[in-house]
């Protein structure tokens, strides 16, 4: 089966906020603030006005985070995104194709 590349989108900064809360917070599982920024995350996602042909957020010109999650996952992508090859590094060579 194929996934959108929603879906795909989804997945990976799930694993970027699921990483960042268990490696750099020290949290079994997700703390409340961390599960507020993935449901906002996918939220944003599934209204993305680009779509299947939606860029990676780094390159979108559309910035459609408000600034204190823009900020918040800022930080989650720039601790994750390093060691997602190391943790996920199928998901994180797919990404960094894009």
């Amino acid at each position: 089966m194929k996934h959108t590349r929603i879906e795909e989108e989804k997945a990976v900064v799930e694993q970027m906020i699921r990483l960042y809360c268990r490696r750099c917070e020290g949290h079994d599982e997700l703390c409340p603030r961390c599960k507020e920024l993935l449901d906002y995350a996918h939220c944003r996602l599934d209204r993305c006005r680009y779509g299947e042909h939606k860029p990676t957020c780094k390159k979108c010109p559309v910035h459609c985070y408000r600034p204190e999650m823009k900020e918040r996952i800022r930080i989650v992508m720039r601790w994750s995104g390093p060691r997602m090859i190391i943790y996920h590094p199928i998901a994180a060579i797919k990404h960094l194709m894009r």
